[in-house]
């Protein structure tokens, strides 16, 4: 089973479930902005990823910048911003077991999932 944290307004996002979908895999779209992860999944997600939180946040979105980009936030704090902003959260995440990459790349994806 592949999980996709997907963002259907995200061109990217829309183009690797299209990619996942193509290849006859389950999947399990997950539409974080309707239910964002709770900070106990969003932090199994980062160990997935082997990623610190910081490196999951969208730095350019104009919330990051208004509100938290000049803070000093702990990754626990920068995990509470991503659960109460789920916009913030990098897209998509693509998972399969113990493993998950960010799916921008549709190369890597379709090596990541075959």
């Amino acid at each position: 089973m592949i999980q996709i944290y997907h963002n259907s307004r995200c061109g990217k996002s829309r183009n690797c479930l299209t990619l996942i979908e193509n290849s006859k895999k389950d999947v399990e779209v997950i539409h974080y902005l309707i239910n964002p992860p709770s900070c106990e999944e969003l932090s199994t997600i980062l160990q997935k990823l082997n990623m610190k939180p910081i490196e999951l946040i969208r730095q350019k979105e104009k919330i990051w910048i208004e509100n938290f980009k000049d803070n000093s936030l702990n990754d626990k704090q920068i995990i509470e911003t991503m659960v109460s902003h789920p916009i913030l959260i990098e897209r998509p995440i693509v998972i399969m077991g113990n493993n998950a990459i960010i799916g921008r790349d549709l190369q890597k994806v379709e090596v990541f999932i075959s």
